[in-house]
C-alpha cells in the first residue's frame, strides 16, 4: 500500500508557505481536520531539497515544525491533530513512502504488486467508522498499523505495529487505507479482557450493520479467540444479534418488495407424526418454507463435529422438507443486507412455481 504520489522536488520556500497554511489551518480533530501534507517523512523532505541538519533546525525547541516519530515530521507548531496522527503511524510503517497530496482531500491509495504494506487497524479503525462503543480518536494513546507478518519493523511512541500472515483487502475510509472491521475487531479484542466491553463492541458490529455475525465468528475464530473467557461470554450475543437483524431485514423485504405475508416463526410437524423443523416463513398455499441461514463456525471446546453436526441438521431439515414437496429457500444475513431485491426475486419464483408442481404433501404449521 503507497500514497501514490510522484515524488517531486519542491523549493523549500515552498515548505515555508505550507508550514505557514498549516500552522493557520483548523487543529480540529478527525479524519477532515487537517492536510496530509503537514506530516512528511525524512525521505519526503530531502526529495524537497531539505536535509536532516533543516529539519532537525526547525524541529528544535520553540520552532515550527515537531518530530512526530522516528523520521516523521509534523510541519505545524502545536499538539498534532488525529489525522495528523493517522498519517503518522502510517507513514511510519510503509515499505514505501511518496509524497502526499496537497488537495485536502487525503492521499491516493493503491495496492502495490508486491502486496499490502499497512493499514490501520484496531482501536482507531473501530473510530474512524464511527462505532459509539469505541473510543474516539483524541482519546487513543496509540495507532495500531497491521503489517505482514515479514516487516521488519518496530513500534515506536505512538504507532503500534500489529503483524499478521494472510492480510485482508484494506477498505478507504477518509483516504485512509482501513483494515475490514471484522478484522480491526479481533485485532481490538486481542488486546481486552473486559467482558462487558467486548460484548459491548461485537454487539454493535453486529447491530449496526458493519458486518455479520458469521463473518466475525469466521474472524474470531481464526484469531483463537473465541475460547477466551472474554470473548466466550459474547458469543450467544453475537449471535442471537445477527438473527434478529437478519430477522428485521426479512420483514423490510416481504413488506417493501411486493411478496405475500407467509406464517412467521411457525413449527412444520406432519399430522400424527415427526416434528419436521422450524421456519422463519412458511406459505401454506404455495408449500414454500424460508429459513435464515445464519450458522456460524461456532468451534464448541471437546466438540471437533459441532459445526459439521449443525450443517447437517440444516441439509437433513432441507431433505426431509422436499421429500414431501414443499420448496425450502435458503436466505443467508449478507445476501439480505446486501441484495433484498435479489433475495425477494427469489421468494416470489418460488411461490409461482408452485402452480406447477405436483401438491405438496398435508403438514401442521404451528406457533414457534
Amino acid at each position: 500500500m503507497t500514497y501514490d504520489i510522484p515524488l517531486t522536488p519542491r523549493p523549500f520556500h515552498e515548505l515555508n508557505r505550507l508550514d505557514r497554511l498549516g500552522h493557520s489551518g483548523s487543529h480540529a480533530d478527525g479524519p477532515a481536520g487537517g492536510s496530509p501534507a503537514r506530516v512528511l517523512t525524512a525521505s519526503m523532505l530531502r526529495a524537497h531539497g531539505v536535509g536532516a541538519a533543516e529539519a532537525s533546525e526547525h524541529c528544535r525547541p520553540g520552532g515550527p515544525w515537531r518530530m512526530l516519530l522516528p523520521g516523521v515530521f509534523l510541519l505545524h507548531p502545536g499538539p498534532p491533530t488525529s489525522e495528523d496522527r493517522l498519517h503518522a503511524a502510517l507513514l511510519h510503517t510503509l515499505r514505501r513512502q511518496t509524497i502526499p497530496t496537497q488537495s485536502g482531500h487525503g492521499p491516493a491509495v493503491r495496492t502495490t504488486p508486491h502486496g499490502i504494506d499497512a493499514m490501520i487497524t484496531g482501536p482507531a479503525a473501530l473510530a474512524l467508522r464511527g462505532f459509539t462503543s469505541a473510543r474516539p480518536l483524541p482519546a487513543l494513546d496509540r495507532i495500531d498499523v497491521l503489517v505482514p507478518a515479514t516487516r521488519r519493523l518496530r513500534s515506536a511512541g505512538f504507532a503500534r505495529v500489529v503483524r499478521g500472515g494472510d492480510l485482508p483487502e484494506p477498505e478507504q475510509i477518509a483516504g485512509l487505507p482501513v483494515a475490514p472491521v471484522e478484522r480491526a475487531l479481533a485485532d481490538t479484542v486481542a488486546d481486552l479482557d473486559d467482558a462487558e466491553t467486548v460484548g459491548r463492541l461485537l454487539t454493535e458490529a453486529v447491530r449496526d450493520g458493519h458486518c455479520e455475525a458469521q463473518t466475525l465468528m469466521r474472524e474470531l475464530e481464526a484469531a483463537r479467540l473465541l475460547t477466551a473467557p472474554h470473548v466466550a461470554d459474547a458469543v450467544d450475543r453475537i449471535v442471537a444479534e445477527g438473527r434478529t437483524v437478519a430477522e428485521a431485514r426479512l420483514y423490510d423485504l416481504v413488506r417493501t418488495q411486493g411478496v405475500p405475508d407467509p406464517c412467521w416463526n411457525v413449527d412444520l410437524r406432519l399430522p400424527g407424526g415427526p416434528h419436521l423443523g422450524g421456519v422463519d416463513a412458511y406459505w401454506p398455499d404455495e408449500a414454500v418454507a424460508l429459513s435464515i441461514d445464519a450458522r456460524t463456525h461456532r468451534h464448541i471446546p471437546g466438540d471437533e463435529g459441532g459445526t459439521e453436526g449443525l450443517w447437517d441438521a440444516y441439509a437433513q431439515q432441507r431433505e426431509s422438507l422436499e421429500r414431501l414437496g414443499i420448496t425450502v429457500v435458503h436466505l443467508t444475513p449478507r445476501a439480505l443486507r446486501e441484495a433484498p431485491e435479489l433475495q425477494a426475486a427469489v421468494v416470489r419464483t418460488a411461490l409461482m412455481a408452485a402452480e406447477d408442481r405436483e401438491p405438496a404433501a398435508y403438514v401442521l404449521v404451528l406457533p414457534r
